[in-house]
């Protein structure tokens, strides 16, 4: 299927860990084409439990996608050899987890940690870019391996600081020199951080792999002034086929509110499925 449209199933709850079963039948009735679930959420699952959601999804015609930002103890570009060491354990894991259901992309902060601090001590960040390179040159290959594509995501200044423009993640990705490694490009971070839509989409051209979709306040698309015909223009021009997928986030409390920065009600009392509903809709007609 080109551009499948998704949603990432944190937008309905406050905390990561949950079942995900219920979250199969609700996306297909508000419309989507796939689910996006925390990589790492599932790894800690039993294995039969994690065959029981991608069956499910299966028998929908539900697609599954992956996201996830790694915790500091596990952060792929530290300095401190035990904690770069077991970040790498800790993926290769879930890397494996996803494969048994499948494989597919798994897309987010798999490079480093989130949300992230830049150390007060340093300079620069070339020795941490080293150093989650020698991770990822590990990792990529045992991906591919396990038909797992990784994706690093471009995220803005205020939640990392690795990778903030498209630019630094071509030339990350580049690097790696791996068809397991990757791409994800996110509307809410561009907006802050690139200067042209357009222009960043083109540059990551063939190693785009996803698109996360948000508008400027991270209400559902179509609910903002997010530039969506420039946006699918530039889609065009690459003939971009991955997964459309939005991350809206407009209710705070828990743990996913304090880690996204959801400090009041963005909507008062607002219908999420209903809204869910009409942005999978908006994105079918203007993106796809």
């Amino acid at each position: 299927m080109k551009r499948p449209v998704g949603i990432f199933y944190a937008y309905w709850v406050h905390e990561w860990d949950v079942d995900f079963l219920p979250f199969v039948d609700r996306v297909k009735r508000l419309g989507f084409d796939l689910l996006e679930l925390h990589a790492a959420v599932l790894a800690h699952r039993d294995r039969a439990y994690r065959l029981k959601v991608k069956e499910k999804a299966d028998k929908e015609g539900i697609l599954l996608s992956y996201g996830m930002g790694l915790d500091k103890g596990y952060d792929l570009s530290s300095l401190d050899e035990q904690v770069r060491c077991r970040g790498v354990d800790h993926m290769k894991k879930i890397i494996k987890a996803i494969g048994e259901m499948g494989g597919g992309l798994i897309s987010g902060t798999v490079h480093s940690y989130w949300p992230a601090v830049f150390p007060k001590d340093m300079d620069g960040k070339a020795l941490m870019r080293d150093q989650s390179l020698k991770s990822m040159r590990e990792l990529a290959p045992f991906a591919e391996d396990q038909g797992v594509m990784l994706n690093v995501e471009v995220i803005n200044r205020f939640e990392q600081f690795l990778l903030n423009t498209c630019a630094e993640a071509v030339a990350y990705v580049e690097e790696i020199n791996s068809p397991a490694c990757n791409i994800l490009l996110d509307t809410f971070h561009m907006n802050i951080e690139e200067d042209s839509f357009e222009e960043a989409i083109r540059m990551a051209g063939n190693r785009l792999a996803e698109l996360h979709l948000g508008e400027p306040n991270r209400k559902p698309p179509g609910m903002g002034r997010m530039p969506w015909g420039e946006i699918k223009q530039a889609l065009d021009a690459i003939n971009f086929t991955g997964p459309l997928v939005m991350e809206p986030f407009i209710t705070q409390g828990g743990s996913i509110g304090r880690a996204i920065g959801v400090w009041r009600e963005l909507m008062q009392n607002p219908d999420l499925d209903g809204l869910a509903e009409q942005a999978a809709a908006f994105v079918k007609q203007r993106l796809r």
